[in-house]
């Protein structure tokens, strides 16, 4: 399989196209991996995320364009800015297919423009276009206006206001109105410091597979299977877990301190939004799930909030107003900014005020639990970097640093990341999974805890769902599948497959009929652990050990009181103490020379001796 590249200098204008050799293809697969590869291969351990030697990296899959079911996805990586580690995010929408189709699986971006400018590519053609008239466009304004220039259809990858002025919190936004954003990271402030505004692409370029015929009759057995198994998401999309959420102790309440939140939880479900803003749905790329909400209200007319959004900007700020959520995720979108993260910073205001650690005076207006008016104000103020959104804008860490005053105990987050809109008191999978996740919490690094809620995996031996209450065995439980998430991730197909009886098997007939390449079980779970464990050595390189896997006191030590995960608290030590064992990792918790040479990883030893 030939995976063609190329590499923009935003510094001198030069553009370079390169074939990524099929060995080093298949020894990262794509996507996360390759990404994470070329990450390693263009950064230095001290880089700052917001320099211009920090690279951002824009990955396909080798399953891109092929029809494989859900496929339609892509990887962006850089040095986070507001962890500063390892950054990655994954997005859905078009942009990857449309990227593929001008020609390229992925694209280098080394350096910072002195103006403000786009990049369009069309049929392998590179142009650095000046984007003056862009810049201090939102989100869907800048789609609008690149579908317009390029005279028809094509894939839109940009940042909003918020990537503009650096807010650490900003997202890489996809599709217009039918936003799919690449959150978390915020790596919409990395491409901001690069003056670079979006990136554009077309062409007709189709990828060849090696047996078509075989890829298309799974495809087809299989998009008709996700479809039947999934289509609970397909009616509700991911809010219609916002009640389930909320009974088993799961849903975040008042920055994490309640534990159950009835009535006032049954107007922010999937159903009550089907009933009342919802005006249809849409997907991906060759997704038969189509899991997004298209709401219409008002003056709204776009993506609708997804559960991570409800949780964050709703439930977790006390507001129960559905319209009110959905207003802030419309401008979070226009903007650019990830939703969690900003429902994150604005519940930590909203305790910093009610405990007066912080003053109306600072603020600019007050700042109560379950006004969705000054939610919605606050949202608007982080995205333009006014008043006291330019320090939110920041993410709950910094932020808390600068305020000082104890603020950082109310600060939910793991190394700079806050956390999304899921429990480790409910699922204590997920204690072990945020602390150890490569780019901050996260529930996606691992997604253990879904065979915590409803799913079974007899490729892994489970067989039925696991009792979420207890911490023995979670540690090594998320060995498995932070490696198998690694290998999805670099595929770039949806998690939500795997709640629909994905297989091992499935994966290795896609990848010989893609690629040619006859992979063993053995060959890929071997993918899966060098990849996570590149990006545990990158870490490394950023100074973090195992005393940054850890969790918030908050998450540890506080039950939640009530509801469906009362008193219970996970034993993150007994937890990690087994994952260590089995990972075989260093006393400090870094991967050692040995593993590194049994996994192919040599090149990156000096990263061990290059450690603060």
């Amino acid at each position: 399989m030939k995976m063609q590249m190329v590499r923009i200098h935003l510094s001198n204008g030069t553009v370079e196209p390169f074939t990524v050799d099929e060995g080093l293809a298949r020894k990262y697969i794509g996507g996360s991996g390759l990404g994470t590869y070329f990450l390693f291969k263009y950064s230095q351990a001290g880089a700052h995320p917001l320099g211009a030697d920090n690279p951002l990296i824009f990955m396909n899959g080798p399953f891109q364009g092929t029809g494989i079911p859900t496929s339609g996805r892509h990887e962006i990586l850089s040095k986070s800015p507001l962890t500063e580690a390892f950054g990655e995010s994954d997005a859905g929408g078009s942009f990857g297919f449309h990227l593929l189709k001008s020609g390229y699986y992925g694209i280098i971006i080394l350096g910072k423009s002195e103006h403000p400018v786009y990049i369009a590519i069309r049929n392998g053609e590179v142009s650095i276009k000046d984007g003056q008239h862009l810049w201090g466009k939102d989100t869907f304004e800048t789609q609008a206006l690149l579908e317009k220039e390029m005279g028809g259809p094509c894939g839109v990858a940009c940042i909003g206001q918020a990537g503009e002025r650096g807010a650490l919190i900003a997202n890489i936004m996809h599709d217009g109105s039918h936003a799919r954003a690449a959150g978390r990271c915020g790596l919409g402030a990395v491409m901001g410091s690069k003056n670079l505004k979006a990136i554009v692409a077309t062409g007709r370029y189709r990828p060849s597979l090696f047996d078509e015929e075989t890829v298309h009759k799974l495809s087809k057995e299989k998009y008709k299977l996700f479809a039947e198994k999934l289509a609970g998401m397909t009616r509700f999309g991911t809010p219609g877990g916002v009640a389930l959420a909320e009974e088993y102790g799961d849903l975040p309440l008042k920055n994490w301190q309640e534990g159950s939140w009835k009535p006032e939880v049954s107007s922010l479900t999937g159903e009550t939004m089907a009933e009342t803003i919802l005006s249809g749905n849409y997907g991906c790329m060759a997704c038969p799930i189509r899991c997004g909400r298209e709401v219409t209200f008002d003056n709204i007319d776009g993506a609708g909030p997804e559960y991570e959004t409800i949780g964050m900007l709703g439930s977790n700020c006390l507001i129960n107003n559905l319209k009110d959520v959905a207003r802030a995720a419309d401008i979070c979108n226009r903007y650019g900014l990830d939703t969690i993260s900003t429902g994150a910073a604005i519940a930590f205001a909203m305790e910093l005020y009610e405990r007066e650690i912080i003053t109306e005076q600072e603020i600019g207006f007050p700042l109560v639990w379950g006004d969705g008016k000054a939610m919605i104000r606050m949202v608007e103020a982080i995205g333009k970097r006014e008043g006291f959104g330019a320090l939110l804008g920041l993410g709950t860490r910094k932020a808390a640093e600068k305020i000082g005053r104890g603020a950082g105990t109310y600060a939910i987050h793991v190394k700079g990341l806050d956390l999304p809109a899921h429990d480790p008191r409910c699922y204590k999978s997920l204690a072990t999974g945020y602390a150890t996740s490569p780019r901050g919490a996260c529930h996606l690094s691992g997604y253990s805890y879904a065979c915590e809620r409803n799913a079974i995996y007899p490729d892994f031996g489970i067989t039925e769902v696991l009792d979420r209450s207890i911490d023995e065995g979670k540690g090594a439980l998320n060995i498995v599948f932070q490696n198998y998430m690694c290998i999805l991730d670099s595929l770039k197909i949806c998690k939500f497959p795997f709640l629909a009886a994905l297989s091992v098997q499935d994966i290795l007939t896609w990848i010989r009929g893609v690629t040619g390449w006859d992979m063993s079980r053995q060959e890929l779970e071997e993918c899966g652990e060098r990849i996570f464990t590149l990006k545990r050595l990158f870490n490394g390189g950023c100074g973090l050990t195992k005393d940054n896997d850890t969790l918030p006191s908050r998450i540890l030590k506080e039950p939640r009181g009530s509801g469906g995960a009362a008193f219970t608290l996970p034993n993150l030590k007994h937890q990690l103490d087994e994952y260590y064992e089995r990972r075989g990792w260093s006393a400090n918790g870094l991967p050692t020379e040995e593993q590194l040479k049994k996994l192919g990883l040599e090149e990156f030893s000096s990263w061990l001796h290059a450690m603060p």
